[in-house]
């Protein structure tokens, strides 16, 4: 069985025959340009550094249309343009720029299944010098708030049985006997556990270990199917910062082709901060 959607995904092979695609663009996000972008990248790809351009440090939020504009423009992508992203930590961040860029509106952008891990086990070339860039005046759309979840949502799925949460991180994050990975310290929240009726369905366990690449159909279904996450449901993902959530809302919304799933970016550093919410451990 294939994917819902299978042509928001390209594999290497595509990836290395396309290079020259004047419609196409490649970019690499990254959480840690040092270790990957600058030690090497494919042929032309353009660097989104996830820390410094898809979020804005000053609302603590994931940057505004205008802000996404010129990110765009600055690297001469056109609301037509072909976008495909591949990143490290096996496309977390990658999945997260994708989910920006649905949100503004960006119809045709794509992930490279395997990011650098699978690039790099097939000892493909990488390049140091980074491409020239044309700047473009990208327009985008109005925010797709449908992809998305806030505060209010997350606190009306509580009562709401139709409604499913799903928390990604990992089970000693869900139960509370830590309050963020220790790799990223940075994004603690005063209280640890989760949010009551989430479901633990660790974002890792859509990828096969070996390359990063994303499960099959069948063994995707397994994860989610029998915690209750149907797509008869409006499921909402959330992590900690909203990065690894965005991986499985891609995995959920794309490749099984869920009809209402949203990424609750905010997650557990505002849920576990916020006065009078609910946990549980």
């Amino acid at each position: 069985m294939s994917y819902a959607h299978p042509e928001v995904l390209v594999d290497t092979e595509w990836v290395s025959k396309n290079l020259n695609n004047a419609n196409t663009q490649i970019v690499e996000v990254d959480y840690d340009p040092e270790n990957g972008y600058r030690k090497g990248h494919i042929t032309g790809a353009r660097l989104v550094w996830w820390r410094r351009d898809i979020n804005d440090p000053q609302t603590r939020d994931i940057v505004n249309k205008q802000q996404f504009e010129a990110l765009m423009s600055k690297n001469g992508i056109k609301p037509d343009t072909e976008v495909i992203l591949y990143g490290d930590f096996n496309n977390w961040f990658a999945a997260f720029a994708f989910w920006v860029f649905k949100y503004y509106g960006h119809k045709n952008v794509k992930i490279m299944n395997g990011g650098r891990k699978k690039w790099e086990l097939e000892k493909r070339p990488y390049v140091t010098e980074e491409p020239a860039i044309a700047s473009t005046n990208y327009v985008a759309q109005p925010p797709d708030e449908g992809l998305r979840a806030y505060l209010f949502d997350v606190r009306r799925a509580l009562d709401k049985s139709e409604i499913a949460l799903v928390d990604v991180r990992s089970p000693k994050e869900f139960t509370g006997e830590i309050t963020a990975p220790p790799e990223y310290p940075m994004e603690h929240a005063q209280r640890g556990g989760h949010i009551p009726k989430a479901q633990n369905i660790p974002w890792a366990t859509a990828i096969n270990d070996a390359d990063g690449t994303f499960k099959s159909v069948e063994e995707l279904k397994q994860n989610y199917v029998p915690k209750g996450i149907t797509p008869d449901k409006e499921v909402i993902c959330y992590c900690r910062i909203g990065e690894r959530s965005s991986h499985s809302w891609f995995v959920l919304k794309y490749l099984l082709g869920y009809p209402q799933v949203r990424n609750y970016d905010g997650s557990w550093t505002e849920w576990g901060n916020m006065i009078g919410n609910p946990i549980e451990k």
